[in-house]
């Protein structure tokens, strides 16, 4: 949507394009935006393999398919990981980078319990989200997190839901979602790091590894929210990526 520079925009693990349908609109009257849909989310095709590597050459297929140039990538979490191996492996097809709450070292596996209460969902008894909800609730007890999980649920047919994204797929390569990104790769284009204020997802220990990697970066903090500082802070989120984009 949108005309002028591209601005492609990759949501984080268990999202999907359409959580990003309000902030890109708004971008629309700047860009030419693009959301996609990560491999095994949304509307996107499932496949076994899923690592940052096979989504990165995903990008570079969708780019090229397009013929984009002068590229803003914006990826939040496990999107900005795919976004910095992008950028690694095809510097020349970016202007800019803005990575959302996420950091180039490892992160252990922390997702198991949400793993566990999607895995619990019987879709075959499971008739409304209510039902899917007061499940999942037994094993995930932020509600906050529930709503975003069960947003990728659909009616896979009249009578039967099921879930966007690819569970089998994503839990068999969870391990991937939290590797480190290659220690020898550099970009030295303009880079912007956003963290919530809330957040352990970047910490100033992150920072040296941050600049050895992205040595034209800035690091900037979105005060009173945590990991989905884009849905917690829109405006400010908004602002502060127009401003560094334009």
């Amino acid at each position: 949507m949108g005309k002028g520079q591209p601005l492609i925009i990759l949501h984080g693990l268990f999202g999907m394009s359409d959580n990003w349908q309000s902030l890109a609109k708004q971008f629309a009257d700047y860009f030419e935006v693009h959301l996609l849909d990560l491999r095994n989310h949304g509307r996107s095709p499932h496949s076994a393999n899923f690592s940052h590597f096979h989504m990165a050459e995903d990008l570079l297929t969708y780019i090229d398919q397009h013929q984009l140039s002068n590229n803003i990538i914006l990826g939040h979490s496990l999107g900005g990981k795919v976004a910095m191996q992008f950028a690694f492996q095809h510097s020349s097809k970016i202007d800019k980078l803005v990575v959302v709450d996420i950091s180039p070292r490892h992160y252990p596996v922390h997702h198991d319990i949400i793993i566990q209460g999607l895995e619990s969902l019987d879709f075959t008894s499971i008739i409304t989200r209510r039902q899917a909800d007061e499940e999942l609730a037994k094993y995930v007890h932020q509600a906050d997190v529930r709503q975003f999980l069960l947003k990728s649920i659909y009616w896979k047919d009249k009578k039967q839901l099921a879930l966007r994204f690819n569970l089998s797929s994503i839990s068999e390569n969870i391990s991937n979602v939290g590797e480190s990104l290659d220690q020898e790769a550099t970009f030295d284009k303009p880079t912007l790091f956003l963290k919530g204020e809330k957040s352990d997802y970047i910490t100033d220990d992150d920072e040296e590894l941050i600049f050895e990697y992205f040595p034209d970066a800035k690091i900037e903090t979105i005060s009173d929210c945590g990991h989905w500082l884009h849905a917690e802070k829109p405006k400010q989120f908004f602002e502060i990526v127009c401003r560094f984009c334009i």
